[in-house]
């Protein structure tokens, strides 16, 4: 069988049409036909306050540090099991980083170890989304409630994805998405900040424009734009737009489809994790899926490492996800631990992505799933493993 990648971005064959529109209107800056077509898509879908497309998901992360009012001084509390964006957010106002540990089910912050992290110096909560798949906003907003801790979601993997009926992105002051290319929908580089705080709009608006009120001069609400407030230039260009919208066109048909490979995964999957072989993705009942990721976790870090071995062999590209924030360099300068963290050491030491992508078919899915079910009945097979290559061909 030909190599499967670990990562095949959609293109819809809708993008170069619209990105040459662009090019014929000659209005290649940011914030014309396409970024408002996008901002519509974003706040008819989530039903939010306002969204504005943002550079990446990381300079909407750094833009709602800077509307939480981040300071040096304060604490922001978040899963030490995240990408270094979401920290590095904060620790750009001179915040200290708390890491709190993940619960084993859904891989997503523990809302009781927020609680228990909380200080007098604590500014802003920020829950991840890990694999798309919700954290328990309903009690981290009960947590946070009465205070003036900002909550700011890392929705980067939770596009169309809901927790409650509620879609993600939604229940926090403010949210970040992210359109990279290993994302649901992709524009390369690309990301959208989520208001849902009405006092907050207007200031974002200022934030994102280097820190002018530009935007209003656009909107002949005022005779000229001067310098308002700190900021930066957080305008995507109308390419990256132009290329959005035309997988925002089709964002239900490639959710269906990349959920149907995550589900396909799931039900394959399922004899070797009743045999003891590995463990499967737990959705919370709450919370839903959006087929972003798909992972396993294997026994240990070994067998994890050899079984990665296995599949590149095959042609089939894997990888492991984060190494835990609290283990790297620059950990010591910039954040402390809140406990041991040990759940959140132990899964990222086990923990194996598979290709997930909307080109994926099923018999790849087949193989994958055979190639790992072979690996297990011949890497130190005490148990009868025989039947579980069969097992998962027929599904």
């Amino acid at each position: 069988m030909a190599s499967i990648p670990f990562n095949y971005p959609h293109i819809t064959g809708k993008e170069i049409e619209y990105i040459a529109d662009v090019l014929s209107q000659r209005r290649l800056c940011g914030d014309g036909k396409f970024s408002l077509l996008c901002h519509q898509w974003l706040e008819e879908k989530l039903s939010c306050r306002k969204a504005l497309l943002t550079p990446s998901g990381t300079a909407a992360l750094e833009m709602a540090a800077l509307l939480a009012d981040v300071r040096p001084g304060d604490e922001v509390i978040m899963p030490s099991f995240t990408f270094v964006s979401t920290a590095n957010a904060f620790v750009l106002r001179g915040a200290t980083v708390v890491f709190v540990d993940i619960r084993q089910e859904d891989l997503n912050i523990d809302p009781e170890q927020i609680e228990t992290a909380i200080t007098n110096k604590t500014r802003a909560v920020v829950p991840v989304h890990y694999a798309g798949i919700g954290c328990d906003m309903p009690k981290i907003s009960r947590i946070c409630a009465g205070s003036e801790i900002s909550i700011i979601e890392d929705a980067a993997h939770a596009i169309q994805s809901n927790y409650d009926g509620k879609p993600l992105g939604t229940y926090g002051n403010l949210a970040a998405f992210s359109f990279h290319e290993t994302k649901n929908l992709v524009a390369g580089e690309a990301g959208a900040l989520i208001i849902n705080d009405p006092a907050l709009m207007e200031r974002a608006e200022i934030i994102r424009e280097k820190g002018t009120d530009r935007s209003r001069f656009f909107r002949g609400q005022i005779d000229k734009y001067t310098w308002q407030d700190l900021g930066s230039s957080y305008l995507p260009s109308e390419l990256q737009a132009a290329f959005l919208w035309a997988q925002m066109e089709k964002a239900d048909s490639i959710l269906a489809r990349r959920q149907w490979a995550w589900q396909a995964y799931h039900d394959l999957l399922e004899p070797l994790e009743s045999a003891g072989l590995l463990r499967r993705p737990i959705v919370p009942e709450k919370a839903m899926q959006n087929g972003h990721i798909y992972y396993l976790l294997a026994p240990d870090r070994r067998t994890r490492d050899k079984l990665m071995e296995f599949l590149i062999k095959r042609d089939i590209g894997t990888v492991f996800h984060y190494i835990p924030l609290h283990d790297a360099p620059a950990a010591g300068k910039f954040s402390r631990m809140h406990g041991s963290l040990s759940i959140t050491s132990d899964i990222s030491g086990r923990l194996l992505r598979l290709p997930l992508s909307v080109s994926l078919t099923g018999e790849q899915i087949d193989f994958i799933v055979s190639s790992i079910a072979e690996f297990f009945r011949f890497d130190g097979g005490r148990l009868r493993r025989e039947s579980l290559l069969e097992s998962a061909k027929q599904g």
